[in-house]
């Protein structure tokens, strides 16, 4: 069954703004799990612009569903988690001046010094998630670092959603979901979990949620903003509802 990680770093970018202790993203945390969320996901930036050191230690404590922690892969973000440990922890590129992040990961180009820090990761116990661009280079890439988990950036397929004016039928679109599923059948077929995220919200995420052999999809700045009228356990609850909705009704291609 597919299951959802919510992000909480935009709670924690609310707390920053005031540099205070509210809203606490452990609270989230909470509420988000008794939204029917099956996992939580933090990215502990460089520049901690929002989570900080002290929300992950403390997450890693109390959170009684899957933590997912996203980072940089530089031996100081390597060495937290280590010591951290949290179920899973996925590699994303990372520029101190973008607003969110930009793209996938590119594995290609640094294959010796990712397979060091997955190995270490996982000497951990840690599960390895690597955050790509819907190319075949880079799931190949994937699986010789020895990652066992590809996320797909959706960010180009919510992008080119928006410009068609929601129209999922759009041979843009269309052309854009063909790419995630081809990235997801490689991924599957080289034994590691197919999951996806970025920029997916109540309006896009249905064709997403549709494509055979998705696990998890990681959604966290439409559910925080929703949150904001509705609260963030009924926020969770209509995006949950959503992804089984289209995942029971199948890939229609």
């Amino acid at each position: 069954m597919i299951e959802l990680g919510v992000n909480i770093d935009h709670v924690a970018t609310l707390r920053q703004a005031r540099r205070t202790w509210e809203p606490d993203p452990c609270w989230a945390a909470v509420e988000a799990h008794l939204g029917g969320a099956d996992g939580i996901t933090v990215h502990l930036r460089e520049d901690r612009r929002h989570i900080q050191d002290a929300d992950v230690r403390k997450l890693s404590e109390l959170t009684q569903i899957k933590l997912n922690l996203e980072m940089a892969a530089t031996d100081e973000m390597v060495g937290i988690a280590c010591c951290i440990r949290p179920q899973m922890a996925m590699f994303v590129p990372e520029g101190r001046h973008e607003v969110t992040t930009e793209g996938g990961l590119d594995i290609v180009s640094q294959e010796a010094r990712l397979k060091d820090a997955v190995a270490r990761l996982a000497e951990h116990g840690i599960t390895v998630s690597v955050f790509i661009d819907a190319e075949l280079a880079q799931v190949e890439a994937a699986a010789r670092i020895g990652a066992r988990v590809c996320e797909i950036h959706t960010g180009p397929y919510a992008h080119v959603f928006h410009g068609a004016g929601r129209d999922a039928e759009s041979p843009a679109v269309l052309a854009e979901v063909a790419k995630i599923r081809a990235a997801g059948t490689a991924i599957r077929q080289l034994g590691m979990r197919f999951n996806a995220g970025h920029a997916l919200n109540y309006y896009n995420v249905q064709p997403i949620a549709r494509l055979p052999g998705i696990r998890e999809l990681h959604i966290g700045h439409s559910i925080v903003s929703r949150s904001v009228f509705t609260g963030l356990r009924e926020a969770v609850r209509e995006m949950k509802r959503l992804m089984r909705e289209a995942a029971e009704q199948g890939d229609v291609a």
